[in-house]
């Protein structure tokens, strides 16, 4: 039962972030397909308001140390783990529950069809915003990441909680 809570709390937190984070969606312009992204960069209205690249890197990296540290204090203080598989297999299985919920319910159903995020000038991009198989993709590559996140987040349980 606990893994239900923990899940809808994180599912929560999660999208609370994103919806913040939407409100400006130039902000989010790297996690649009590429073609959008072009576009939206050849575009004067947005020529000086596309982060650059390295800023992109820390904000993700800044985030990822952050999830490391709450996924590790959930791990470690509560659901007592103590071990490095015991908490490296709950890390990987809360994070596979959140990426899903991601990659299903806040890119295909939420971002894919909002007109919100569709930037002026990029209307007839249709099927790019409908490219659901860039999100799929998005999904996997959430799954390596949680390899190495979780991986240091069971160390972490294991050795420094």
């Amino acid at each position: 039962m606990i893994i239900v809570i923990e899940s809808i709390v994180l599912c929560a937190l999660f999208t609370l972030m994103v919806f913040i984070m939407s409100r400006k969606p130039i902000n989010t312009l790297y996690n649009y397909p590429p073609k959008i992204q072009e576009r939206v960069k050849s575009l004067d209205e947005y020529k000086d308001k596309v982060p650059e690249t390295k800023n992109i890197v820390a904000a993700k990296l800044i985030a990822s140390i952050l999830f490391l540290v709450i996924i590790a204090l959930i791990l470690r203080f509560i659901n007592g783990y103590t071990t490095f598989l015991e908490s490296f297999k709950y890390g990987f299985l809360l994070w596979t529950i959140v990426n899903l919920y991601d990659a299903i319910v806040l890119d295909i159903i939420w971002f894919c069809h909002d007109p919100h995020f569709v930037f002026k000038g990029t209307e007839d991009m249709k099927d790019e915003y409908h490219n659901y198989w860039f999100h799929i993709k998005g999904f996997f590559i959430g799954e390596f990441l949680a390899l190495i996140i979780c991986s240091l987040a069971a160390l972490m349980v294991q050795f420094v909680l």
